[in-house]
């Protein structure tokens, strides 16, 4: 029986192999297990945004930002998200805030 880090583990192998959809299946799994997991999370929404699930990405990362404000590469991930969804407008806030949390331009 794998255990819930294993599974994790595994999850980000499929990451870093560039296999984002299998990556998302095992990392939902994990994040169902253990939904206060705020890294396994952000895989799962990278994974989602990798493999252009724009929808879902969304969803998991202002979940993100709702219980870790300080989250800063989220913020870009969601700006970058909305971008991709043609919300550019959205997307500004989130922008601006990753580059005054991170100093970049």
């Amino acid at each position: 029986m794998e255990t819930l880090a294993e599974r994790y583990a595994r999850g980000r192998l499929f990451f870093e192999l560039k296999d984002y959809i299998g990556a998302a299946s095992i990392l939902t799994e994990v994040v169902g297990e253990a939904p206060g997991d705020l890294a396994a999370r952000l895989l799962l929404a990278r994974a989602y945004y990798h493999s252009a699930q724009l929808g879902r990405a969304e969803s998991e990362l202002r979940l993100i930002l709702e219980r870790d404000p300080a989250e800063e590469y989220a913020y870009l991930l969601l700006g970058r998200t909305l971008e991709r969804q043609n919300r550019s407008a959205d997307a500004a806030p989130y922008l601006r805030l990753h580059a005054a949390m991170t100093g970049s331009v």
